[in-house]
C-alpha cells in the first residue's frame, strides 16, 4: 500500500504545487464535478493547456504526442491530488477519456488530428454515453447510427452530459447493429458538436446550476473516418478508456480530508448552548465518527493507487472506493448543514449564509456522487459478484 512517497515524488509534488499557485484560474466555489460558468471557460481552457504543456496531464501518452511514458506511475495521482487540495479547477471536459480511446484504438490520422487539439484545449470534449433508459445499464443504449455511404447517420438522445454546453467534440456511443447481442453492435465515434441536427438542452438541477445537459441527435451525419476502433467494437473501446481513467480516484481522499477540515472550522465557529460546538460531546462524537470514515477512505484510496501502479488492481477496487467515498461525502455535507442549526435553511446568495452557502450546495449535490459512475445499488451487486465471488443475482 502507498503510505509515503520517495524523495523524487515529493519533489515532483512541490513542483506541481508551485505551478498551481502561479497559474491556477482561481478557487472553485462549488463542490463536486461542475461545469464552469461561460465567463470562466476561456481561463479554464488556458489553464488546461498549461497543464498539458508543463507535462502534468497526458503523462502516459506516447512520447511523440507529448507524453512521458517513463514517468513514475504515481505522478498522475499527485497532480490530481494537488489540484484538488488547491480547490481549483481540474482540466475541463472529457478530453482525457477520449484521448485514451484514440491512443489505443484510433488511427494514426485520428491521433495526429485530435490529440494536439486536446493538449492545447482547442477542443473541449464531452462524454456521450448515458441515455434516459441506459445509465447504470449502459449496454441498453438505443441511440442508432446507420451507415449511408461514407457517413453514419445518428438519431437518439443522450443525458447527464457534463460540459455539453461548452463542448467542441463529443465521444459518442451509438448502436450500429440492432440485431447483435446487448454488448455487441455498439460503435464509438468522435463527433463535432457543431454538426447540424445536434440540439443541446441544459438541465437545471436542484443546486440551481446547469452542469448537465440533454443532447438530441436528429439525422446527424458523422464521417466514417470518425469511427474510433472497429465498427461494432464500441463496448470494448469504451470499457478500455474508462479503465484508463484512474486518476479521479486520487481526488477522493484529498476532497474528503479538506471537507473534514472545513467541518472542524465550522464546529469551532458555531455555538451549542453558548459554547463552541467543538466543546459539546455529542458534536465531537459525530465529527470523530466522520473523521474515522474519512481516514479509512484515505487508506482505501492509497490501496487502490498502489494496486493500479503495480498492475495488481482487483475487479471490485473501483466500485468499492466509489461507494465508500460517495456515502461519506454525503454524510459530511449533511452534518455541515445540520451543524448550522436554523441557519442551515439559508442558501447561496443569501447574505447571512455561512461560507456563502457552500455546505448547502455540497449537500444538494452530494446525491449525484451516489449515482454518477454507476448507482451505488448496482455497484454493490458488482462488488458481491465480481469482488467476493458470491452467486449472481437472479436475472
Amino acid at each position: 500500500m502507498r503510505l509515503d512517497s520517495p524523495a523524487e515524488l515529493e519533489a515532483f509534488r512541490q513542483q506541481v504545487r508551485t505551478f498551481i499557485a502561479e497559474h491556477a484560474p482561481g478557487r472553485k466555489t462549488r463542490a463536486g464535478v461542475r461545469a464552469p460558468e461561460p465567463e470562466l471557460m476561456q481561463a479554464i481552457r488556458e489553464w488546461t493547456a498549461r497543464l498539458y504543456a508543463a507535462g502534468y496531464l497526458g503523462i502516459d501518452w506516447p512520447a511523440e504526442y507529448g507524453g512521458r511514458p517513463d514517468a513514475h506511475p504515481l505522478e498522475q495521482f499527485i497532480v490530481v491530488e494537488e489540484i484538488t487540495r488547491a480547490r481549483t479547477w481540474p482540466a475541463v471536459g472529457a478530453g482525457t477519456l477520449a484521448a485514451a480511446a484514440i491512443i489505443e484504438f484510433g488511427t494514426d490520422e485520428q491521433r495526429a488530428r485530435f490529440l494536439p487539439r486536446i493538449r492545447t484545449c482547442a477542443d473541449v470534449w464531452c462524454q456521450l454515453f448515458s441515455e434516459p433508459d441506459a445509465g447504470s445499464d449502459l449496454a441498453a443504449l438505443t441511440t442508432r447510427a446507420r451507415r449511408e455511404g461514407e457517413e453514419f447517420v445518428v438519431d437518439g438522445q443522450k443525458v447527464w452530459t457534463t460540459n455539453g454546453q461548452h463542448a467542441d467534440m463529443g465521444y459518442l456511443l451509438a448502436r450500429t447493429d440492432s440485431g447483435a447481442a446487448k454488448h455487441k453492435g455498439i460503435t464509438a465515434f468522435a463527433v463535432d458538436m457543431r454538426t447540424p441536427g445536434i440540439a443541446i438542452r441544459p438541465l437545471r438541477e436542484i443546486t440551481g446550476t446547469t452542469d448537465f445537459n440533454e443532447v438530441f441527435f436528429d439525422g446527424v451525419r458523422i464521417p466514417a473516418e470518425n469511427v474510433i476502433g472497429k465498427v461494432g467494437d464500441g463496448w470494448r473501446v469504451a470499457m478500455s478508456s474508462l479503465g484508463h481513467e484512474r486518476s479521479g480516484v486520487a481526488a477522493r481522499g484529498v476532497e474528503l480530508v479538506a471537507a473534514l477540515d472545513d467541518l472542524l472550522g465550522l464546529a469551532a465557529e458555531r455555538k451549542v448552548e453558548d459554547r463552541p460546538a467543538l466543546e459539546d460531546s455529542a458534536t465531537r462524537q459525530a465529527i470523530g465518527e466522520l473523521a474515522t470514515r474519512v481516514y479509512v477512505n484515505t487508506a482505501i484510496v492509497n490501496m487502490a493507487q498502489s494496486r493500479m501502479a503495480s498492475g495488481t488492481h482487483r475487479p471490485a477496487d473501483a466500485q468499492l472506493g466509489k461507494v465508500f467515498f460517495s456515502e461519506i461525502n454525503h454524510d459530511l455535507a449533511a452534518y455541515g448543514v445540520e451543524l448550522q442549526g436554523v441557519d442551515g435553511i439559508l442558501a447561496e446568495g443569501d447574505p447571512e449564509a455561512l461560507s456563502d452557502g457552500w455546505w448547502q450546495d455540497a449537500h444538494l449535490y452530494s446525491r449525484a456522487y451516489t449515482i454518477a459512475g454507476g448507482a451505488n445499488e448496482v455497484l454493490r451487486t458488482q462488488i458481491a459478484e465480481r469482488g467476493l465471488g458470491l452467486p449472481r443475482e437472479p436475472r
